[in-house]
């Protein structure tokens, strides 16, 4: 059942740049372990660390432990996701950008892509 409240949180996810980073980077390269998300993605551990809390808790990313080491990986339903997310953007992506009610106007015109 479609629920705005839940939608509108799953985006809020995505919406913050390190969290998206941190996705994006897992789901193009596979398991990593915090300090080579932090060395990667040139963040602070503290900083990666409290968006992967998050992350998983959202259930975007598994965490595996190996003695003392974390490693994190990319859920395979949310890569999907993604990946139709990409399909569609390369699709429509175009009427994203020009789309004057998402900047906040009052119309929208229609660009063919």
């Amino acid at each position: 059942m479609m629920r705005f409240s839940s939608y509108k949180t799953f985006f809020k996810a995505l919406s913050n740049e390190t969290r998206f980073e941190i996705v994006k980077l897992l789901k193009e390269k596979g398991h990593k372990t915090v300090s080579e998300i932090c060395k990667e993605l040139r963040f602070e551990q503290s900083r990666v660390s409290h968006n992967l809390q998050c992350l998983v808790a959202c259930g975007f990313l598994n965490v595996k432990q190996h003695g003392k080491t974390r490693i994190y990986s990319i859920d395979k339903n949310i890569a999907r996701i993604l990946d139709k997310i990409d399909r569609h953007m390369k699709k429509y992506g175009k009427r994203f950008e020009t789309c004057d009610i998402l900047k906040g106007k009052k119309t929208c015109k229609l660009v063919r892509t």
